[in-house]
């Protein structure tokens, strides 16, 4: 066999290359839109291809409902007035003798500093007995305990004062200023003071959420609703649970983007405008802006809106199409919003492939080149 010439080692070398690239193909970011809406129901595929438009962006604009219940809301603050168990107590008595039933022969009055109420509501008083404190006032328990001391000793004088707190507290975890057990006093008897008093919230307000646990009960709110809605400032009870969490939701960011990861979120509201730019924006040199895609399962109910029906069930797969090129296509990408778990992929620019391709035919010739130019040919 003869050797092939110099002169034809540019033509066969470009063949090769091109034959390579014809059985190998090119690597790539993922799908391109052909191969997108070839999956698409209209062709016998598994996935519904909506065109994002304005009508589109306001029947998927869904997020998450966060509140407290009515139970939580209508709940009236807890006063000062009011005795209930685990409050502590201090009792202070007086008697009009020099030897009485509690006081010693040097003093006339007896101290008990610290009284705690019991779960069911009473306390014991020495020569009292068993007093229920639980759902009275310092003064109506004052008003029992001297009725029933002044059958033993003349005229007592009692005194009923509160030690620590209201006796109710609450717990604080997450992602506060300082965790713990709080009493609840009468500066914090509501959600955001008792908040401001455990240093507040240790993580961005914008993406912080509460989490408030009573009993069987809870309810969630985001942390800037306390301010925006003040009746979700909700009077706390004692054994309240108070959770503070960062949002949880998060998409996946794929294709031709500066970065390719699961992305948490960084406000309460993420448009497809902001995912892109959370991400640093399109590749300016492979990025196909025509090619945005949003790949979602959604729920039937918002389904049927899109796509105009009533007969789908269940979630359906739905591909949603942002063509940044068009007029008002940044102005949509701006309204649709991104959900939990959504998938964001940008396809490549035929331009990339292309750059590819040339690259990859160009690439073999240059050894040939540089021989030839050694031989002087």
């Amino acid at each position: 066999m003869k050797n092939v010439p110099l002169r034809w080692a540019r033509p066969v070398a470009l063949l090769a290359a091109m034959v390579l690239a014809a059985s190998c193909g090119l690597p790539k970011v993922g799908p391109n839109k052909r191969q997108i809406f070839a999956g698409s129901v209209q062709k016998e595929g598994d996935a519904f291809i909506v065109s994002v438009n304005d009508r589109v962006t306001r029947a998927t604009a869904v997020v998450p409902a966060l509140g407290f219940s009515q139970q939580f809301i209508n709940a009236g603050k807890l006063t000062s007035d009011t005795i209930r168990p685990g409050d502590v107590l201090g009792l202070t008595i007086w008697e009009n003798v020099d030897d009485g039933l509690l006081a010693s022969e040097a003093t006339n009055a007896t101290a008990l500093e610290e009284v705690q109420v019991d779960s069911a509501g009473y306390i014991f008083v020495p020569y009292a007995g068993r007093q229920r404190a639980a759902g009275n006032t310092p003064e109506q328990l004052r008003a029992m305990i001297t009725k029933k001391l002044e059958d033993q000793t003349p005229d007592p004088q009692v005194q009923v004062r509160r030690v620590a707190g209201d006796g109710s507290t609450v717990s604080l975890t997450g992602a506060v200023g300082g965790q713990g057990v709080y009493a609840i006093e009468r500066p914090t008897r509501t959600l955001s003071t008792m908040l401001a008093r455990a240093g507040g919230v240790a993580i961005e307000p914008d993406i912080a959420q509460i989490t408030v646990i009573r009993g069987k009960e809870q309810g969630k709110i985001w942390f800037q609703d306390l301010f925006n809605h003040p009746e979700l400032d909700i009077a706390l009870r004692g054994g309240d649970r108070i959770l503070v969490e960062a949002d949880t939701r998060s998409f996946t960011a794929l294709g031709a983007t500066s970065a390719q990861a699961r992305v948490p979120f960084e406000s309460q509201n993420l448009s497809a405008l902001e995912a892109i730019a959370q991400v640093g924006g399109l590749i300016s040199t492979s990025s196909d802006p025509t090619g945005v895609f949003v790949l979602r399962n959604e729920p039937a109910e918002i389904a049927n809106q899109v796509l105009g029906r009533d007969d789908l069930i269940g979630a359906q797969r739905l591909v949603y199409v942002l063509n940044l090129t068009q007029p008002n296509g940044l102005f949509v990408a701006r309204d649709f919003v991104i959900r939990d778990s959504d998938t964001l992929y940008v396809t490549e620019a035929p331009y990339a492939q292309w750059t590819k391709t040339i690259s990859l035919l160009v690439a073999p010739l240059s050894p040939i080149t540089t021989t030839t130019s050694a031989l002087g040919l």
